[in-house]
């Protein structure tokens, strides 16, 4: 009777172990058969490793357990900094800090994964992608340009670098040259003529300010001349009709107006005569 029970025990107990182990297998099967796509992000269904064509939207999916799996592709914007070194079209040496935003499009996400792999994009395509692109616009300018003209230089480097990746549905979102650097003898050369250039100008408004100094005073003579000669022409006209106003008459009539009614008491050559009584 005793080795009946523990018959019974060994049944009921191997039993509850397959029960146990069919549970475990499925709660296994079920977490394997659901996914989860990051917002931001496109999942890209794989089947033993081989991209299937289907993708999924962000939120909960089912997939087939074991044999499927999901590869996120990030369609968020993403940034990415590099430095670059490159040649100017006069031999200068120039480092370039560039920071670049890009963003790949949903709809290319399975040619990435199937084509480049989506980890490995930033590496392969965008960075060599950035090198080429500053150090083919770079060879065009020079030093001295590159610097004056940086929002183009900045411009055409990005239309390069969006030419290039285009091809693999990325497109350039941002493009920011940070700095440009050279080497010390050229920076010294450029200091020596910003130098040059400052004393220079110092010269000319030095220069333009005798000028207009000394153009202020001979107008200021030339008013003074003009108003002497101004002054002068009134006298002499003055002057003029004056003296044609002048006749006998008008003497003997100013001599009777100043004549004060006496006669004068000397009258002659040597001789005193009072003519008074």
């Amino acid at each position: 009777m005793a080795v009946f029970k523990n018959d019974q025990g060994n049944i009921r107990t191997g039993r509850a172990l397959t029960a146990a182990v069919f549970a475990l297998l499925l709660i296994l099967t079920l977490c394997s058969s659901l996914t989860k796509v990051d917002t931001g992000c496109t999942g890209v269904v794989k089947t033993f490793g081989a991209p299937t064509g289907r993708v999924l939207n962000n939120g909960l999916h089912f997939k087939i357990p074991w044999v499927q799996s999901v590869e996120e592709v990030d369609t968020q914007i993403i940034k990415v900094q590099d430095d670059a070194n490159a040649v100017s079209k006069d031999l200068q040496s120039v480092d370039t800090t560039i920071a670049v935003n890009y963003q790949i499009n949903p709809g290319s996400a399975v040619a990435i994964v199937q084509k480049i792999g989506a980890k490995f994009l930033e590496s392969e395509i965008i960075v060599p992608a950035i090198q080429e692109s500053v150090k083919a616009v770079t060879a065009k300018y020079t030093a001295e340009e590159l610097i004056a003209s940086r929002a183009s230089v900045s411009q055409e480097m990005s239309a390069a670098l969006d030419a290039k990746i285009k091809e693999y549905g990325v497109a350039v979102q941002g493009f920011n040259v940070i700095n440009f650097s050279f080497s010390e003898e050229f920076n010294r050369a450029i200091e020596s003529k910003q130098v040059a250039q400052q004393n220079l100008i110092r010269i000319r408004t030095e220069q333009e300010e005798l000028v207009v100094k000394a153009e202020a005073q001979a107008k200021a003579a030339e008013a003074t001349a003009k108003a002497v000669l101004v002054a002068a022409e009134a006298q002499a006209e003055a002057n003029q009709k004056l003296a044609a106003s002048i006749t006998s008459t008008l003497v003997e009539y100013e001599k009777i107006q100043k004549w004060d009614g006496k006669l004068p008491s000397v009258s002659g050559g040597n001789a005193i005569i009072d003519i008074r009584e």
